[in-house]
């Protein structure tokens, strides 16, 4: 297919999506944009994400995050303060891509969001950062910073979101370079804690995985 058939080929995805009429209407009409992966649907994916319509809301998400890096810098401009669900929806896919300019807003949600959905995405997000992406010299004082974050979302009053804790202290371990030894130690450490004293099975297992897979390495 060529460049300018593929344009029109969007245009026709992108007007689909426009022109939905009912729920599954755009729900269909979304997801065939979405499997373009094609950054001409970026601007349309993100709207979606403000529609009443978890569905779409959801393939809107997936194409999105499957678009990759580009996707960024144009969702951060169309984050609406008071429309809570598009933002919310903007959180998992920061996380799903892991692009480090989205550090702040995954910490400050991780910790302070009313949705125990959204705080797990963010969560689990804080352990799948692009690290290429950050200088050199502040790599370790970002893992720390994320640590510090981890072990406080660790104690959230969800399973789901000390579930997305440990994975992302197992993954942030993984990361961290050997000559830091301080910061692994505090993460195998707080896993062992998790694993002895978490009030779920299913934490205390994940955790007792978590310190196996370390361990193996």
């Amino acid at each position: 297919m060529n460049t300018q058939t593929n344009i029109k080929a969007i245009s026709q995805l992108i007007e689909a999506v426009e022109k939905a009429d009912s729920a599954n209407q755009l729900l269909d009409a979304v997801k065939e944009l979405a499997e373009s992966k094609s950054t001409e649907a970026i601007p349309t994916l993100i709207q979606v994400l403000g529609y009443n319509n978890p569905g779409a809301a959801v393939a809107a998400t997936d194409g999105l995050i499957a678009i990759g890096d580009s996707v960024i810098e144009p969702l951060w401009h169309s984050l609406d303060q008071y429309n809570y669900g598009a933002r919310a929806w903007a959180v998992r896919i920061f996380a799903g891509i892991g692009d480090i300019r989205a550090l702040d807003l995954l910490i400050k949600t991780a910790i302070n969001d009313f949705s125990l959905s959204v705080r797990r995405a963010a969560t689990k997000g804080l352990g799948s950062l692009q690290w290429h992406q950050l200088p050199s010299e502040k790599i370790i004082s970002t893992q720390s910073q994320i640590l510090d974050t981890l072990l406080i979302t660790i104690n959230d009053g969800e399973w789901v979101v000390r579930y997305a804790s440990v994975v992302s202290l197992e993954n942030l371990y993984q990361a961290i370079d050997f000559c830091q030894e301080n910061l692994r130690n505090k993460i195998k450490e707080n896993l062992m804690r998790i694993m002895n004293e978490d009030v779920e099975i299913t934490i205390q297992s994940r955790a007792k995985l978590a310190l196996k897979k370390i361990d193996n390495k």
